[in-house]
């Protein structure tokens, strides 16, 4: 697939299609709602709430292996389980890749432009929802090398071989809104300082699937994110970062990129950190 370095971690619609009554894939749609879930999801999938399902009531993401065990036996997944990965925005099973990755989940794929795709080419949608018989599945402890902490992050300012990258909106880049709406609290709009700001949808095409290689390269290296540096992506609860780790880990094959799942929710309301607007 367009001469990624790991071409093998996306899958294409058809694929899909080919293997939707195969029992040993499992299908998860993640959303913020479970209204268009309802109403028109692929045939066969469970619904993961991101609130509910993936964030604590703070916002921040619920990286507790009891919580991941809990959902993924829910969903009838056990680590043998092919899982395949989606959204209503184009790049959440990305994210999803992430986070089943950090919990040592080895068989996890994206579906190549989710939800919007498998609508446009007019494939079968299902309302009814899907159950399945629960699994006890056992995570591993978070992967430290797949996430960044606050105190890493800070420390990343000294080096020259780190590069922080801000995956918002332009308005959440300038402090104009805080997770979509105007800070409020104790929490402050703006940037971590010295980062660069690359929107993730930069990474998509116009369908939703993800930009060949040489294009994505060519966007990032532009800007300095490069391979021989260390990369701490960034958003606002560690989703939007969590798929621009998946673009440069496994579709440009960067060695070295670390989510920081903190983002800026956990940022803005640290009260001895400098932000730039």
């Amino acid at each position: 697939m367009s001469q990624y370095a790991h071409p093998e971690v996306l899958v294409d619609t058809q694929w899909l299609m080919d293997h939707l009554n195969d029992p040993t894939v499992r299908v998860v749609e993640v959303d913020m709602s479970p209204e268009p879930y309802k109403d028109a999801h692929i045939p066969g999938a469970v619904f993961w709430n991101i609130f509910a399902d993936l964030l604590m009531p703070n916002f921040g993401m619920n990286l507790e292996p009891t919580a991941i065990e809990k959902l993924l036996s829910r969903s009838g997944i056990s680590p043998e389980t092919t899982v395949i990965a989606y959204g209503s925005y184009p790049d959440t099973g990305a994210w999803i890749f992430w986070v089943l990755k950090l919990f040592g989940h080895e068989k996890v794929y994206v579906l190549n432009g989710g939800h919007q795709k498998w609508v446009a080419e007019g494939r079968p949608l299902a309302s009814e929802l899907s159950n399945f018989v629960p699994t006890g599945y056992q995570a591993k402890s978070p992967d430290p090398n797949l996430r960044v902490c606050t105190a890493e992050v800070q420390a990343s300012f000294e080096r020259t071989d780190c590069v922080l990258l801000d995956v918002r909106t332009p308005q959440e880049y300038r402090g104009e809104v805080f997770m979509m709406k105007p800070p409020e609290g104790k929490e402050r709009g703006g940037h971590i300082p010295g980062a660069v700001h690359l929107e993730h949808t930069l990474a998509l095409n116009e369908d939703g699937t993800f930009k060949p290689a040489l294009e994505l390269h060519t966007l990032y290296s532009s800007q300095g994110i490069t391979a021989d540096k260390m990369v701490f992506p960034y958003c606002a609860i560690g989703g939007r970062s969590g798929s621009i780790w998946f673009v440069l880990r496994y579709l440009l094959g960067y060695p070295n990129v670390r989510n920081y799942d903190g983002s800026w929710n956990e940022w803005s309301r640290l009260p001895d950190v400098v932000i730039e607007q």
